[in-house]
């Protein structure tokens, strides 16, 4: 009997239990309940979900793209790549911005896998792919704005304050369908319920994430799953070819899925080691003394995060 070739072979090997979707409710509600809050976080969860057609062709339609990175501040410390959470840097209103130029948007502000995470806008906000695709007639427009959606830990604020405001905003951009793009935990929650609160009111979405359990168990028409580590939803580093097929995923999801709950997931797999899928939110490696400093750490995130949301929130213009 002849041996197979090796890339048969390579089909029948298989990965070990770990090397799965990382199951990112189960492992923050872990982390808050070692860091001694109890009280689980409870993530939002739908049994019905919308769904709309796009009403044109995908190369005649408008597409509107939204976001939860927000505008660099530079007066609000580290940004970059490797900077430790920064609360500071939140956003708690809607804005939006120009799409025919070039933004300096960060995610240094939720909380995604800093150990894998670049400075390459482009894998947390695909506009320069998105460019390329109405370069090529795959879409008909970008919309004139991109918005960004605070990361709000309220659900309730969510759906009757941001997806009101998003949605009107879409329609005077004359938008026909949305890519979102997920970035934390959180992020993935808030662009789910933005996606269901469009696609009630007749706009086809597509969700670009990473934590495939979070936007499941919410519920959404689509969503295009990329098993890379939270904060490259859109692509991998550097990689020019994978922002590019990376968004034509999207882009096909949101042409053809056939009905709500459709998800689709990117068979490109993440360079270099898998053991991200581990390191996240680990416990394990954690001493008392560490449990200890990272619920310091955490409950001074938490004042300055509210500080800023108290102080958004309660401005004149709002």
């Amino acid at each position: 009997m002849s041996t197979p070739p090796s890339s048969d072979l390579d089909l029948l090997t298989a990965l070990p239990d770990w090397d799965a979707p990382v199951p990112y409710i189960r492992r923050t509600h872990d982390w808050y309940n070692a860091l001694g809050y109890g009280n689980p976080y409870r993530y939002a969860h739908f049994e019905q979900v919308p769904f709309a057609r796009l009403s044109q062709p995908l190369a005649e339609s408008r597409i509107a793209l939204l976001t939860t990175a927000a505008p660099y501040q530079p007066d609000k410390g580290p940004q970059g790549a490797g900077a430790p959470y920064n609360a500071a840097a939140k956003f708690y209103k809607v804005y939006s911005g120009d799409t025919a130029i070039d933004h300096d948007l960060r995610i240094s502000h939720v909380g995604i896998d800093r150990a894998n995470t670049t400075d390459d806008i482009n894998t947390w906000f695909p506009l320069a792919a998105l460019r390329r695709a109405r370069a090529s007639g795959r879409i008909g427009s970008i919309a004139p704005r991109f918005f960004g959606v605070p990361t709000n830990r309220s659900q309730r604020h969510s759906l009757e304050i941001d997806c009101p405001e998003i949605l009107a905003s879409c329609r005077a951009d004359g938008v026909q369908a949305a890519v979102l793009v997920a970035n934390c935990p959180v992020c993935h929650q808030t662009m789910s319920l933005t996606a269901r609160y469009l696609e009630a009111a007749g706009i086809p979405t597509v969700v670009m994430g990473a934590a495939k359990d979070i936007v499941e168990h919410c519920g959404v028409p689509r969503f295009l799953f990329s098993d890379f580590p939270l904060g490259n939803a859109a692509a991998r580093p550097w990689d020019e070819p994978s922002q590019d097929s990376t968004l034509a995923l999207a882009l096909d999801l949101l042409e053809k899925a056939i009905g709500p709950r459709s998800t689709l997931q990117n068979p490109l797999r993440w360079q270099g080691s898998t053991t991200w899928k581990q390191d996240y939110l680990d416990l394990g490696r954690l001493s008392a003394e560490e449990i200890a400093a990272r619920r310091a750490a955490n409950d001074q995130i938490k004042a300055v995060a509210q500080g800023v949301r108290d102080s958004t929130l309660a401005s004149p213009s709002e």
